[in-house]
């Protein structure tokens, strides 16, 4: 449940339209709903604006579903990550609108009622084309928390000149998002170019020493640009989700 349909409840009580056990019934199924394989938490829209987010991978295909089910019954969005393919063939039959991304590998229904936006633009960069599954995750969750999100795809810094001829559009984002492999220097790049925040997220793209993103993550960790936040390696959707708390504020 949300916060504008607390607000709501809370002013129907008020005005004498919703008796109190009435409202106390609306809010039987807070703050969680038991299942035998699951512990759904129907409170994280009211505490942080969107429902639980479902992790896909590792689940049952069964489990998967009934656990979306419950979560979308109350039509305030749905987001699932790192979705097999044969997952999200079975949500796409049981919620005909949800909007599938196959690069990304999610899955996204939107609520019945918008999101509040965020107050500026939230801009994805990736270094190349291959990061580009761990940056579709970061696009379509910033988008799902309520965000305008804009995208610069392979802009690594084996051709430099590439990023620095979109510079307009890295200055006048107001939190970026940069998503690098093998050496993962792109963030360092940015972070010395802007004056908003900078999210870096490490990829397993790259050669035997790049140690499956290893490489990547101490470079970011070690960056001499100032200010830049690290998240874990492929976490396109933890980069998003603090770049929309930021975007939020």
């Amino acid at each position: 449940m949300r916060r504008e349909h607390v607000r709501d409840l809370l002013a129907r009580v008020a005005s004498g339209a919703l008796n109190v056990d009435e409202a106390l019934g609306r809010l039987a199924f807070e703050p969680a709903e038991s299942l035998a394989f699951a512990t759904i938490d129907h409170h994280r829209a009211l505490r942080q604006g969107f429902p639980e987010v479902v992790f896909g991978e590792g689940k049952a295909t069964d489990h998967l579903l009934e656990i979306a089910t419950r979560i979308a019954e109350r039509g305030e969005g749905l987001l699932v990550t790192r979705l097999a393919p044969d997952a999200a063939s079975v949500l796409a039959t049981r919620f005909p609108t949800i909007e599938l991304n196959a690069v990304g590998r999610t899955a996204y229904l939107p609520p019945v009622e918008p999101i509040p936006a965020g107050r500026g633009n939230v801009l994805l960069v990736t270094a190349g084309t291959s990061d580009l599954p761990v940056a579709e995750e970061a696009a379509v969750t910033a988008a799902a928390f309520g965000n305008c999100v804009s995208q610069l795809v392979d802009v690594g810094v084996a051709g430099i000149h590439r990023l620095l001829a979109r510079r307009d559009e890295l200055i006048a984002a107001s939190v970026i998002i940069v998503v690098a492999g093998m050496d993962g220097a792109l963030p360092s790049v940015i972070g010395g170019l802007v004056g908003v925040p900078v999210i870096a997220v490490p990829t397993s793209v790259g050669y035997g020493a790049s140690f499956h993103g290893l490489a990547a993550l101490l470079t970011m960790l070690n960056s001499c640009a100032a200010g830049i936040t690290v998240v874990n390696i492929d976490n396109g959707f933890g980069a998003a989700v603090a770049a929309s708390r930021i975007n939020h504020v």
